[in-house]
């Protein structure tokens, strides 16, 4: 038995290794003083010094975290929409159409959808001179992809709900409206926290699909990351990510003591309600 518990700690082990050296290595790399990634010479925080100058990614990174901030706040908002309905409405014309169009995101490549809502957009430009590319088609597009991971985490918890609290709530004369804004969306904050974290970050390192619908002076921080890389690294991008995944970490652990104490706080009135 210890065998198997050794052999399953060190491939957990290895698998983590694989995961986080690299980051570690960008993180280490970024206080390098040279020029060329791969030979150190030294720690200095000139780059992060450069940074500072550096109006290309800078403005790349307001804009990325921009379209990331709205693109996750529409996807949440419309995700609990399409959850809500796929939760509570099992049988109408339409749910499989409905439920495959909501999910096709999750499957299809990105390459398709950035080539199809290019496609549409421009159409629309075309014929009703809006909208022009840039931070409008960014934050479309990016909510597109947003709103099925989205729904996917919001119908989850949905399930895990039990409607008996619904229609205690209903019984006692609350309004649809009412029970949704009183027992349905307090149960499922955590899950809305979570998704609106997930589409951030999915909208924060979007590469593919910015490429199809971004416009003149509209250049994301991974475009401007990649369009770099192609002509070898710029030590900058290094602190950009070691900057990028400071920020990250600490939403992360501040989101998940947050929800941590939440659920502590409703474990224990569920405890007392029970006493009572």
């Amino acid at each position: 038995m210890n065998a198997y518990r050794w052999f399953g700690r060190t491939w957990l082990s290895l698998g983590y290794l694989f995961l986080y050296i690299p980051i570690i290595m960008l993180i280490v790399y970024s206080f390098n003083n040279s020029a060329q990634d791969m030979m150190w010479k030294g720690f200095t925080l000139h780059w992060y010094e450069a940074l500072m100058d550096d109006h290309e990614i800078i403005s790349g990174f307001v804009l990325s975290f921009k379209v990331a901030a709205l693109s996750a706040s529409f996807s949440v908002l419309l995700g609990t929409f399409t959850a809500f309905v796929l939760n509570n409405y099992r049988k109408f014309n339409g749910r499989a159409l409905f439920k495959g169009m909501a999910s096709a995101p999750l499957v299809m490549p990105e390459v398709i959808i950035g080539l199809s809502l290019l496609l549409m957009l421009v159409g629309c430009e075309n014929a009703f001179g809006f909208p022009q590319r840039g931070l409008p088609t960014l934050v479309f597009g990016h909510t597109v992809l947003g709103v099925a991971y989205s729904a996917v985490v919001i119908e989850s918890r949905l399930r895990e709900i039990s409607k008996s609290l619904s229609e205690a709530a209903m019984d006692l004369g609350c309004k649809p409206y009412q029970v949704f804004g009183l027992v349905t969306l307090p149960n499922i904050s955590q899950a809305l926290v979570s998704a609106w974290l997930l589409t951030f970050t999915l909208s924060l390192d979007d590469v593919v699909v910015s490429a199809f619908l971004t416009g003149p002076g509209y250049s994301t921080m991974p475009i401007v990351i990649f369009s770099r890389a192609r002509l070898g690294l710029d030590p900058r991008v290094n602190t950009v990510a070691a900057l990028t995944i400071l920020v990250v970490t600490i939403a992360v652990v501040l989101s998940s003591l947050h929800m941590a104490r939440k659920e502590r706080l409703r474990q224990k009135e569920i405890s007392a309600a029970f006493k009572h």
